[in-house]
């Protein structure tokens, strides 16, 4: 106890940094960092910057953004700088971290929602940094793309959709509905709702980036999670794989990011060459038919289907049993929509809390995958 008690005194002790005869207060005693100078960029030096640095087809930032409810710019950050911060702090970019991306509830070193988001904005930075893009609208648009989806992974889609005109898709949940509070501009929703390849294409390059960047990341870090999993082998991969991204995650990313800037550079188009763009096809295709389809995923899905279904159903009838009061009759749209968007938002444990103390579910009704949630 002495050890922690000294330590604890000396924690305490930095409480208010240390003085220096500036006025002002460093974090070390003995700190001796400055910038060199006092030269300081605003927001509008650095506008100004972007306007001679980026590509020509680049978005630039200005002033307080394109947003539904107009806001007075930021003194020092530009608009979509405002955006990637909003998202990070956002209760729904937080709750990823307990959200599917292959495995339900997964292990300590296996993927979530949060760490794909996290490994998407880095493939998308290195890609929209080589090509001269915005980087901060880049990272907002891959940051916040999977804020829409529902626990379980993509089965959340398949368990929602009944409830939703038109069907339930986490891009345009999550650009429409999840984060519409933070008031983000167009073209970081536009990005968010239009990331998957079955929507229309971005407005923006940045947006077409993160298209990419979302399909390289989730194939390349599923596989291998399946892999330290026991799910499947790397001697497993097609040839045409293997040959041109390796077997290891580090090759196959910089093979496939190698593969943008390349196409870039001979084309001046955001895509990737034909030989690596076979590749993450083939790819693709394998985790498809090896993890996403097999037999345990299937009943997995199906589990979390029944699982979700159950939830929103009880919510539509039970109005009042939401967290927050809702003026809505048992049953009605309101309800239904409030009910979707609360089981939405769950994370995989909260989920099947919900179901066994809520619905009177057994432990063995739940998920495989998922350990005892109370």
């Amino acid at each position: 106890m002495s050890g922690m008690d000294e330590r604890a005194e000396k924690w305490a002790s930095t409480m208010a940094g240390h003085a220096a005869p500036a006025g002002i207060h460093l974090a070390h005693a003995d700190s001796w960092a400055g910038s060199g100078s006092n030269l300081l960029l605003p927001r509008l030096a650095r506008e100004e910057r972007e306007a001679g640095q980026l590509a020509t087809l680049a978005t630039r930032s200005f002033g307080g953004g394109n947003r539904v409810v107009e806001e007075a710019a930021d003194p020092w950050r530009t608009c979509f700088e405002r955006d990637r911060d909003r998202i990070l702090h956002a209760a729904a970019f937080r709750r990823l971290a307990g959200k599917t991306q292959v495995f339900v509830f997964p292990d300590d070193h296996q993927r979530t929602r949060l760490t794909h988001a996290l490994e998407v904005a880095q493939v998308a930075v290195s890609v929209a940094r080589a090509l001269g893009l915005n980087i901060a609208l880049t990272e907002a648009i891959a940051l916040g793309h999977d804020c829409g989806h529902g626990p379980g992974g993509h089965a959340s889609e398949d368990a929602l959709s009944p409830y939703v005109p038109g069907g339930f898709d986490h891009a345009t949940w999550g650009a429409d509905v999840t984060l519409t509070s933070l008031n983000l501009c167009n073209e970081t929703l536009d990005g968010i709702r239009n990331h998957s390849w079955s929507r229309p294409a971005p407005g923006t390059p940045e947006g077409e980036v993160v298209s990419w960047a979302d399909r390289i990341a989730y194939v390349c870090h599923d596989f291998e999670d399946a892999v330290a999993s026991g799910v499947v082998s790397e001697e497993q991969l097609p040839a045409l794989v293997r040959d041109r991204c390796g077997t290891a995650r580090r090759e196959q990313l910089g093979a496939f990011i190698y593969g943008m800037i390349d196409a870039a550079a001979e084309t001046g188009r955001i895509g990737m060459t034909a030989r690596q763009a076979e590749a993450l096809a083939a790819f693709r295709k394998f985790n498809y038919e090896n993890i996403y389809l097999r037999a345990e995923s299937r009943a997995q899905a199906s589990s979390v289907i029944s699982l979700l279904r159950a939830l929103v159903e009880h919510f539509a009838q039970h109005p009042a049993d939401l967290p927050d009061t809702v003026a809505a009759d048992p049953g009605d749209a309101q309800a239904l929509h409030e009910a979707v968007t609360y089981v939405g938002g769950m994370t995989d444990r909260f989920a099947c809390r919900q179901a066994v103390a809520l619905l009177g579910w057994s432990l063995d009704q739940l998920p495989r995958g998922i350990d005892t949630p109370v």
